[in-house]
């Protein structure tokens, strides 16, 4: 019972997704982030903490994978509730648009 829910889950979410690429929405809904996000300074914000964090440490004691782990947790906690919200709302647009699926 509960491998079947599993795989219905999986068919739902590749449902979803295949309509999401058919129909532009996917690249809208990755767009959306990203654009709100560089209006709000969030990209500057890390940008600069990322700076922060080569100072701090050393160039040369830097790896790309380190800034990554250092830079992640501070990243999505600087996420503005608002851009969070309106991609929400728009996944939930879309899916009562396409509740057939």
């Amino acid at each position: 019972l509960v491998v079947s829910k599993m795989n219905k889950d999986a068919q739902m979410t590749a449902a979803i997704n295949q309509k999401l690429i058919e129909t532009g929405e996917r690249e809208c809904l990755k767009e959306l982030p990203r654009a709100k996000l560089t209006e709000c300074g969030w990209k500057g914000q890390l940008k600069s903490h990322c700076k922060e964090v080569i100072k701090e440490k050393g160039l040369e004691h830097v790896t790309v994978d380190d800034l990554v782990a250092e830079i992640t947790p501070k990243g999505r906690g600087l996420v503005p509730d608002s851009v969070k919200k309106e991609l929400l709302q728009r996944i939930r647009t879309f899916l009562a648009q396409h509740a057939s699926l």
